[in-house]
């Protein structure tokens, strides 16, 4: 399958979104489907869809459209989800408790091999199989245990300590839901879920509806 050297952020963002429908496709026994139809389900253009998807390969037939299994496959490969990733959750409060028990994560490859907290009415508590352990043995359990993924679920005071207990001991990917920007080298991947600034941006488009509702109302 030939790639493209270069694939923009925008289309990468797009790809989960297309393995989803795509699964919900094949739970329900279809086996294939047009651009055309594609873009009436998901909501990009079938134009849109065409050009993310050449951005890996040529996976259409003229008169046919696309086989959705195949298609499911081959985007779960680019996904990285032929293969299995190891994680820690530091941060043991709702949000990492949220993130531990979303059982989806499992059956995608991501492996929850450890949780850490502070706080000592939570260390020894057990949340799904996981005993939490003591933020203090974050370090020696990172040495000791390959782990691919770090979450950080703690507060933004803790969150560029944790970090850098990360890139100390070697992990290259950090997955961030405290509300501020790490500093990490260049070669560690950071993916920030700010739950704030997704609410405000949501607060943004149902204000603009609204003042788009009273414009159109005069």
């Amino acid at each position: 399958m030939g790639k493209k050297t270069m694939i923009s952020m925008a289309v990468v963002r797009r790809l989960p979104k297309y393995y989803r429908y795509l699964g919900e496709l094949l739970r329900n026994d279809v086996e294939r489907i047009s651009s055309k139809e594609l873009s009436e389900r998901i909501g990009f253009t079938a134009s849109q869809i065409r050009q993310d998807l050449n951005n890996f390969g040529d996976f259409g037939q003229q008169g046919y459209g696309y086989n959705v299994r195949a298609l499911y496959e081959e985007i779960g490969k680019i996904l990285g989800l032929n293969k299995n990733y190891n994680t820690v959750i530091v941060g043991a409060g709702n949000i990492g408790q949220a993130v531990a028990n979303y059982t989806n994560f499992e059956r995608l490859g991501f492996h929850l091999v450890g949780i850490f907290d502070r706080n000592p009415k939570l260390i020894g508590i057990s949340i799904r199989d996981k005993v939490i352990q003591d933020v203090d043995n974050l370090e020696e359990f990172l040495k000791n245990n390959h782990v691919d993924i770090g979450i950080i679920c703690v507060p933004k005071e803790q969150a560029q300590k944790i970090a850098d207990i990360f890139v100390k001991c070697g992990i290259k990917a950090i997955w961030n839901f405290a509300p501020t920007d790490l500093n990490v080298p260049d070669d560690v991947i950071v993916e920030n879920v700010h739950l704030s600034e997704s609410l405000l941006t949501l607060s943004y488009r149902l204000n603009e509806a609204e003042l788009f509702k009273e414009k159109i109302g005069r």
